[in-house]
């Protein structure tokens, strides 16, 4: 009787592996529960939240540039001789364009923190924010509280929607004042270019006509 031999391809003897049923990049639970959109979100508002602070701090520093060199010749100005109504309705104009759009500027970069923890249905305490974190006495006490809230996927939701919610609310106020300070920022630097131009005129003029 003959002997069969084993079959030397190892692709004949192994079982065929399972093809997988989804992507790897969706295969955790986690990325299917309805928390990662928010998640997701939430990061795209910090990002927005840290470019309008980038912003004001740059526009801080050009307006104060700006201030700086307007100041320096502010007696030039006033001393010319061809100092009229519309310089002085510039000059005007001018401070008071720099002083709202400085304000509106400190007005975005002032940290500021929303709690809308205050419904019934929300947790006790945020702990997505350190104004929530810092509430409690010790880390022991923060870690069972955090561990408790986690664990029920409702709160967790819950949580982190409120917080998407304050940021929200957050960069909706941020970004008006932003665009505040835009506007006057743009006026006071015009202000500043017409003074600019009218006092070198008025040089241009005696010099050449008179």
């Amino acid at each position: 009787m003959e002997e069969k031999k084993p079959s030397l391809d190892p692709s004949a003897s192994a079982p065929s592996a399972p093809a997988p049923s989804e992507p790897a990049e969706f295969a955790s639970k986690h990325v299917r529960s309805n928390i990662a959109p928010i998640l997701f979100i939430i990061q795209s508002e910090q990002l927005i939240l840290q470019r309008t602070d980038q912003k004001a701090f740059t526009l801080m520093s050009l307006l104060g540039v700006f201030m700086v060199f307007f100041i320096v010749h502010f007696p030039k100005v006033i001393a010319a001789d061809n100092f009229n109504y519309l310089s002085g309705l510039m000059v005007f104009l001018y401070f008071i364009s720099a002083t709202i759009g400085l304000i509106s500027l400190m007005m975005v970069i002032i940290p500021r923190v929303r709690n809308d923890m205050a419904h019934e249905d929300l947790p006790d305490v945020n702990i997505t924010f350190f104004g929530g974190i810092t509430q409690f006495a010790n880390v022991l006490d923060f870690a069972k509280y955090f561990a408790e809230t986690t664990d029920d996927n409702e709160n967790t939701f819950k949580m982190f929607s409120a917080q998407l919610y304050a940021l929200g609310h957050i960069n909706a106020y941020k970004n008006k004042h932003m665009r505040r300070a835009i506007l006057f920022f743009g006026i006071a630097i015009l202000s500043e270019l017409i003074i600019i131009m009218l006092m070198t005129w008025g040089l241009t003029w005696t010099a050449l006509f008179i």
